[in-house]
């Protein structure tokens, strides 16, 4: 059987939760057997448990003998690691500097509880550990957690600690629960993608996290946990936003963002309209969210992205164990089929693809899969389709949307339209969808496409979309020293009498310099020179920039130098 498997189930998002102790699981020092019993019920479920907490751990086995039940601990507040089923203690930080242990004697902060790397005392001694540290001229941190103050190396936290016990595991933040109570939580609960705080937490905290359960301590965690293994926190997933992805602008130049988790887009437009304009840029900022991506790519058109890894190319194929090993290490994969016969395709994909799903299934990753040429990777009638569930995240690119396997478009909440005769394209992907969308007035230009979500909506809307760094490096370096050919600048002055062509933005800049003031005055009270930059160019802000010039009334020489600025600024400072 090619394609997803059919009886595959809905993917699960969270593969993880993270607690702190005190406070949290604890109170008092002790945890209940309930709350024991709602961690093991949460292991029970295939999910991982992890403890974050400031004790030592021989502190920690002393006051709950039962941590065997954590998976891997982060203690000394992301200063150690334990592992509880070898007994395998990681140092994470330095020790304790001498000279600062020097330092703090001589000013009396007593008491004073040493780990193996944190450096614990108590309020109100916090100016005299602040003194310490200054006088020892050392790079340390004071940390607070309800009274008491937490001394480590800059840099070393819950964040870096639970960072460090997610790798050891093969997990993602983007797949783990956090929950907490205190200010030396804030680093950990905000790296995960969702966070809580149990009823009794700090009001500083319980403003920041996505959910404060009902109850206090550990009652509070064993709700969030019968929660998550009821329906894996789907219930919340309308009001958490704060990990949306920035995909473009509104036609009034507001943001527009779509959900990292649960997005399932299709992208159309003829060959060459853009479609993979606005896939460079949606794979760059996941790369910079740390979401991690696996793109099937037929035609070898994102070899060339910065980010992921490659793997087969025009002569060799892919190797599904090298994607899968690539992906368990959390690498961003570019899977080139470009040397599997066309006929071929869809069975490779197919099978790689139920691998992925396979493994995505019990580590949650890659976040997104994207199916560039999609028509011919599930082609309608040949590849069985699953709900688009089993991938939290895909996308689909596709010149022909009508020749997809009709399941593959079950689960599509988002469709772009791209390039010319966008509602031609639009009626096709509405009818393809079965979902009914208000017809456009007017054509795409340039980077805007038509952005429709298609379950909630039956409007499409104007977007301008925002490319990738790579892409607008490219852009500038085309202009700044490629050929306009018949887009170049022409120098002519008021009488026509000249022809000198400009066929980038560096030559402009160069024969600007040359030409007499009379044929530089011309031009700019004509408005030319932004209207060059606004049509050939394709840039409104530069263009913009200019006609600010062009209406200011300055003197030749000036403008000159104003615009010249403008231009190496934007484009030939940057190549």
């Amino acid at each position: 059987m090619t394609g997803f498997t059919q009886e595959a189930e809905v993917t699960v998002r969270y593969h993880a939760l993270a607690c702190d102790y005190d406070g949290t699981i604890a109170h008092h020092g002790r945890v209940s057997e309930s709350t024991l019993s709602a961690l093991r019920r949460t292991q029970e479920s295939g999910r991982r448990i992890i403890l974050v907490t400031g004790r030592r751990i021989d502190d920690l086995y002393v006051a709950c003998p039962e941590a065997d039940v954590f998976d891997c601990i982060v203690a000394e507040n992301g200063a150690v690691f334990y592992d509880p089923r070898r007994r395998r203690e990681v140092l994470l930080s330095d020790r304790p500097d001498p000279q600062f242990v020097s330092e703090r004697n001589r000013r009396g902060v007593m008491p004073v509880d040493v780990g193996r790397a944190v450096v614990a005392t108590w309020e109100p001694h916090e100016s005299a550990v602040m003194e310490a540290i200054h006088h020892s001229g050392l790079e340390l941190q004071m940390t607070f957690n309800k009274g008491a103050i937490m001394i480590l190396p800059s840099g070393v936290n819950k964040n870096s600690g639970l960072r460090t016990a997610l790798r050891w595991l093969g997990l993602s933040p983007h797949n783990t629960i956090g929950v907490g109570d205190a200010e030396n939580d804030h680093a950990f609960l905000m790296l995960c993608e969702f966070s809580a705080a149990v009823a009794n937490a700090l009001d500083s905290i319980k403003s920041r996290v996505d959910l404060v359960t009902r109850r206090d301590h550990g009652g509070g965690v064993e709700d969030l946990i019968e929660e998550l293994l009821r329906d894996d926190l789907r219930s919340h997933d309308h009001h958490v936003r704060r990990h949306d992805i920035r995909v473009g602008v509104d036609e009034n130049g507001a943001p527009i963002q779509i959900p990292p988790f649960g997005t399932r887009a299709l992208i159309s437009g003829p060959s060459g309209s853009g479609k993979s304009t606005i896939v460079s840029g949606l794979l760059e900022r996941l790369a910079g969210a740390e979401y991690q991506f696996c793109v099937i790519d037929p035609e070898g058109d994102y070899e060339n992205l910065d980010e992921p890894v490659n793997v087969g190319d025009e002569t060799l194929p892919p190797a599904a164990d090298q994607v899968l090993q690539l992906i368990s290490k959390g690498e961003n994969t570019v899977v080139n089929l470009l040397s599997v016969p066309v006929p071929d395709r869809p069975a490779f994909a197919g099978r790689l693809l139920q691998r992925i799903q396979s493994i995505k299934q019990h580590i949650g990753l890659p976040h997104w899969l994207l199916l560039d040429e999609a028509h011919h990777m599930l082609p309608a009638g040949q590849t069985p389709h699953a709900n688009g569930d089993q991938f939290g995240s895909e996308v689909l690119v596709t010149v022909h949307p009508r020749s997809i396997d009709p399941k593959a478009l079950e689960s599509i909440n988002v469709a772009v339209i791209v390039g010319p005769n966008a509602q031609r394209t639009l009626e096709e992907c509405s009818a393809v969808l079965g979902r009914p969308v208000e017809p456009i007035a007017g054509d795409v230009q340039g980077l805007e496409v038509l952005l429709w979500f298609c379950k909630d909506s039956q409007k499409a809307i104007r977007m301008h979309v925002e490319p990738a760094e790579a892409e607008r490096r490219r852009h500038r370096r085309k202009y700044a020293e490629g050929d306009l050919r018949e887009k170049s600048f022409i120098f002519r002055g008021p009488e026509d009498r000249l022809k000198l062509r400009a066929q980038n933005l560096a030559l402009f800049v160069q024969i600007a310099e040359g030409v007499d003031e009379v044929t530089w005055q011309h031009h700019l009270e004509a408005g030319d020179y932004s209207a060059w930059v606004r049509s050939a160019i394709k840039d409104e802000l530069l263009a913009d920039e200019i006609a600010e010039i062009e209406r200011a009334g300055l003197a030749p020489a000036e403008s000159l130098e104003h615009i010249r600025a403008a231009i190496e600024r934007l484009y030939t400072g940057a190549v």
